[in-house]
């Protein structure tokens, strides 16, 4: 091969893990507004205002590509629907429901179990195979995602409760792994913008009989200028940014090495705290982050030997 053949993975590569740590940012800003505004946004009316905006943004960009490969994703229609299912109505909905009654902290560690999850899931029903690098990577970053949950105190985890909430976040994790592994067999060649407008379609189609049981209920927002600051958000970076690139980044660099950027959500977490709530950053937090870091590097490091 010649040396540029080597490179060009090689740069392809640090695109794919620039776009998942974009992913992951975006993501972590979809934790802390579900979080402020559960009080004021029900969960199923968040998801379904969520996936409304973000598919009238994705149908310029998606409808074409994803009618003119028909022919491309036709053969893989059940495991779209079952796509969806688990990545835009399963999980987005039963994260919004877990938040109403789970605390910040138990999410944020709950949710750092997904690489955990894609690694176990995938090496026990999808003949996934994760080498010995790749599993230090996954149990660095991991330390660092307690670190920064036992705010440096190991004692901290012990007091740390389970509640329905807590159930349902992890489920919805559940959900998240499995969609992971099963988006592997998408063929890369397929568009991913034609491919995720396809997705949110659906998955919004199977949103709307719980909106309207929760309506039914009496279930009702008030537009103010922060749930609409809010549904914008929801419905534009971590639903069609982040989206589009995890789901490049799987076909880019594969399941489990794309799961290990999910780690850096709480660092995110850590960060955008301080500069949205005013909490400020203790030794914990760094030595969290850098943990974090280290494991991402690690993964990634992987890829290129």
């Amino acid at each position: 091969m010649t040396s540029a053949t080597l490179a060009a993975p090689v740069t392809s590569n640090r695109t794919a893990y620039f776009l998942l740590m974009l992913a992951a940012l975006f993501w972590s800003g979809n934790f802390v507004l579900a979080r402020a505004m559960h009080a004021a946004i029900p969960p199923f009316t968040l998801a379904f205002a969520r996936w409304g905006i973000a598919l009238l943004v994705l149908l310029p960009l998606g409808l074409k590509p994803l009618l003119a490969e028909r022919a491309l994703w036709r053969p893989y229609w059940r495991r779209i629907v079952v796509l969806a299912l688990l990545g835009i109505t399963g999980f987005n909905s039963l994260v919004y429901v877990g938040l109403q009654s789970t605390s910040a902290t138990n999410g944020v560690l709950l949710n750092s179990f997904i690489p955990i999850l894609i690694v176990l899931i995938g090496a026990l029903g999808f003949g996934l195979k994760v080498g010995v690098r790749q599993a230090l990577a996954i149990a660095v970053s991991f330390a660092g995602v307690l670190t920064i949950v036992a705010h440096g105190e190991p004692s901290r985890l012990l007091s740390l409760q389970i509640n329905p909430g807590d159930a349902l976040v992890f489920a919805a994790m559940a959900c998240w792994a499995v969609y992971t592994l099963l988006l592997r067999a998408v063929p890369p060649s397929i568009s991913r913008v034609g491919l995720l407008t396809l997705l949110v379609a659906l998955g919004l189609a199977a949103l709307l009989p719980f909106c309207v049981w929760e309506w039914s209920r009496g279930a009702a927002v008030a537009f103010t200028p922060a749930t609409l600051a809010t549904f914008l958000y929801m419905g534009t970076l971590p639903s069609v940014a982040a989206y589009y690139f995890y789901n490049f980044g799987v076909a880019r660099v594969g399941a489990a090495r794309a799961g290990t950027f999910i780690h850096l959500m709480p660092a995110f977490g850590a960060l955008l705290s301080t500069l949205f709530l005013g909490e400020a950053i203790a030794a914990y937090h760094l030595v969290g982050i850098g943990l974090i870091l280290a494991g991402v590097a690690l993964a990634t490091r992987v890829a290129r030997r």
